[in-house]
């Protein structure tokens, strides 16, 4: 049992409610799982300065000035670090993988937990409630965000094994439930060459994804292509910066509901989540069908 939420905002007027819509949504999930948590934000000018890519990462054994100086010196241009909870976000005006490669040189072992333009991952071991409070998540703003609360059934509780696995550019994945034939797949993917950070399951999901939409795949083609791939029991939430994505298995036993208005599409294991949305009174609330792929973006909206 996990807890999965996501807020996709179609009204810019929202946009300076974004973490104070997310922070509400993430902690009504406490419940579902206390053993850590974590949040993918698109959009937080303050995290993400304009005009930067940023790289969120975890263990580094450094603080963040001498995280800063050191990939400074390394890329001879300015950047700026932002510490927030156990996450340094570090951004800079390069190509996004030469900073990842970069932090990597200065910080081996640290793990990178995210990347991308517009995109700052914040993941801690503890109480929902109080990462959220730590990360100062309801101050936040921008267009879309996602969240979980896990209750450790794959993998270790640790930073590295918490959701969102944000391992494409710019992208992220949440998930509810078990994958019974990950193994497989894993060793599948590794003999492509992919690399992993963890031995959790839900990681595996999210590889698959990544490399799915590497090859071009758009997020929805990525989770259907998903959907027919993987055996088990759960429900998904995938996001890139323009776009977000659900979808439950054929038996859909994990829970999930759907809310939308004209300003913004809502997405969470339980209804509870969002009762403090603005005009909740008069969403359409719908509980997502069984492997069928609800999608937004923010050019348009559809379902296939």
């Amino acid at each position: 049992m996990c807890g999965i939420v996501g807020l996709h905002l179609r009204n810019p007027d929202l946009y300076p409610r974004l973490g104070e819509m997310l922070s509400s949504m993430l902690c009504e999930m406490e419940e579902r799982g206390a053993d850590s948590a974590g949040v993918a934000v698109y959009g937080d000018p303050q995290w993400c300065p304009p005009g930067t890519v940023t790289v969120s990462v975890l263990e580094s054994q450094q603080s963040s000035l001498e995280l800063s100086t050191a990939v400074t010196a390394r890329l001879g241009t300015s950047v700026s670090i932002a510490q927030v909870g156990e996450t340094q976000l570090i951004s800079a005006p390069v190509d996004v993988e030469e900073l990842k490669q970069t932090i990597r040189d200065v910080a081996p072992g640290s793990l990178v937990a995210g990347f991308g333009q517009d995109l700052a991952v914040l993941k801690g071991v503890g109480h929902p409630r109080d990462l959220a409070a730590e990360f100062g998540l309801a101050s936040a703003q921008g267009w879309q965000g996602v969240g979980h609360t896990r209750m450790a059934t794959e993998s270790a509780v640790t930073p590295g094994g918490c959701h969102p696995y944000a391992v494409g550019d710019g992208q992220c994945m949440v998930h509810n439930g078990s994958f019974s034939n990950h193994a497989t797949l894993r060793r599948e993917l590794i003999r492509d060459g992919v690399t992993f950070d963890s031995e959790n399951d839900t990681e595996v999901g999210a590889r698959y994804i990544a490399e799915q939409m590497r090859r071009g795949a758009t997020v929805e083609e990525a989770v259907h292509s998903l959907s027919e791939e993987f055996d088990g029991f759960y429900t998904l939430l995938v996001s890139n910066r323009d776009s977000f994505a659900v979808v439950r298995d054929a038996i859909a036993c994990k829970p999930a509901v759907i809310a939308e208005t004209e300003d913004w599409v809502a997405m969470a294991s339980e209804y509870r989540a969002l009762t403090d949305l603005p005009g909740i009174e008069s969403a359409r609330l719908y509980e997502p069908e069984p492997n069928r792929i609800y999608a937004w973006s923010r050019k348009e909206v559809s379902a296939a």
